[in-house]
């Protein structure tokens, strides 16, 4: 029986391979798994049941087919010796390389080199704000390494990934360590978590937002809706308090009197007293802000906002508040979304009326046709369809000598020479005034 291992390689790679053992080898050994061309050296990151689940949520999971290739045998102890050389000589490689991108004159940045165990592969890991031609660098490693070359451009979040470090919170990278996937984050995570919008603040070393900032989103959206709104006036056992601000670690809500007594109560015993007061307890909505449209939610929305929020990133900040039973967002917002008009009638089980366009001469012929045929109810739809044909025809000559007439306008100004007279361009050409 196969078992299903995850092997774990130079840079914080992983893949999954299958291992045809009796039992699964155990964790951090060193194996020789099939690669590209060859083999190469990794260490056992998970087995059992923990590899199934993270082969089917992981982005580097096969899901449920099973696994390409396979893991061929335990590392020895020579095998071992020959990864640690190895290792030592990726700085030597990344440098060599650096030079002949300069050389070259190539606007990209090495991250790293990486030798494949039985040497018949080098790969090099780089970053680039734009695209890069490096067909000469290939030709020119080649030559120099006398090996396959072989060169992925990854982006900066991948970089600090690969390199790892430690982070403001004094750990390891998330993205490094444990975090998965790494998924996009917007401005719209930090508003949500009451977070300065300095970027300095707010970012990690790679330069963009913080990971950690996407995966609490959730617990604060989720904690918020238990507090009332900031500044939101209540009635309470001593008049009328103004919520000043929510601690939702500690559930705790600081108010202030209309004379500027301030006092920290416990959420509970708010909403007792709120309770005791027959006041509204319901706080899950007090963060929905004026001007909004409200939505019901249901799986087709929740996959439609998660399809916006990973590629439309500035319409996702625009959403103020998902909650499980309704979205409310922003009513000067239209998100409008493309799709076929077969999946669209599948996925929501609407009925859809395909309303083609008819072209001009078909319309005037309809028209002429009806005029002898039909009562005339039809004849005078079909004199009408006619009419605003010849209305819309009216209306693009017109437009259509009018950008005539700028361009002429343009034309003689970067000319230097006289402007034609009104009305050159511009003249009637006979049925403008037909009505």
């Amino acid at each position: 029986m196969a078992h299903l291992i995850e092997v774990a390689f130079r840079g914080n790679r992983k893949e999954f391979f299958s291992w045809t053992g009796e039992t699964a080898p155990p964790l951090k050994a060193g194996v020789i798994v099939e690669a590209d061309r060859g083999e190469d050296f990794g260490r056992v990151h998970s087995t059992g049941e923990l590899a199934e689940v993270r082969c089917n949520g992981c982005a580097h999971g096969c899901g449920t087919t099973p696994p390409p290739r396979a893991a061929l045998r335990l590392a020895t102890k020579a095998d071992e010796q020959l990864d640690r050389e190895l290792t030592a000589e990726n700085e030597d490689a990344r440098r060599k390389s650096m030079e002949r991108v300069k050389a070259n004159h190539l606007v990209m940045k090495l991250t790293d080199a990486e030798w494949q165990w039985d040497r018949r592969k080098l790969t090099i890991f780089f970053t680039a704000e734009r695209r890069v031609d490096f067909r000469g660098l290939v030709r020119d490693l080649a030559a120099l390494f006398r090996t396959r070359i072989e060169l992925k451009q990854i982006g900066v979040r991948d970089e600090a990934k690969r390199l790892s470090g430690v982070g403001r919170c004094g750990r390891e990278y998330c993205s490094a360590s444990w975090l998965p996937d790494l998924r996009p984050v917007n401005l719209g995570v930090a508003k949500d978590q009451k977070l300065s919008l300095n970027p300095q603040q707010i970012s990690g070393a790679c330069g963009r937002l913080m990971c950690c900032l996407r995966y609490e989103h959730e617990f604060y959206v989720l904690s918020r809706r238990k507090f009332p709104k900031e500044g939101k006036i209540l009635t309470t056992s001593l008049g009328e308090e103004k919520v000043i601000a929510c601690d939702i670690f500690n559930e705790r809500i600081t108010l202030r009197t209309a004379e500027g007594d301030s006092r920290v109560i416990a959420l509970a015993d708010l909403r007792s007293e709120l309770e005791g007061l027959d006041q509204p307890t319901d706080h899950a909505h007090d963060d929905v802000p004026s001007h909004t449209a409200e939505y019901p939610v249901d799986a087709a929305l929740h996959a439609m906002l998660d399809t916006v929020e990973t590629e439309i990133a500035p319409l996702a900040a625009s959403i103020a508040v998902i909650t499980p039973e309704r979205v409310f967002v922003p009513e000067p917002v239209v998100v409008q979304v493309v799709v076929p008009v077969a999946e669209f009638v599948a996925e929501f089980e609407v009925d859809v009326e395909v309303i083609t366009p008819v072209s001009d001469e078909p319309a005037i012929a309809a028209s002429t046709d009806t005029s002898d045929t039909s009562d005339t109810s039809d004849a005078e739809s079909a004199d009408a369809a006619g009419d605003a044909t010849r209305r819309k025809r009216r209306r693009g000559r017109r437009g259509g000598r009018r950008l005539r007439a700028a361009e002429q306008r343009r034309q003689s100004e970067a000319d230097g020479s006289p402007m034609p007279p009104d009305g050159g361009d511009d003249a009637d050409d006979g049925d403008d005034n037909e009505e």
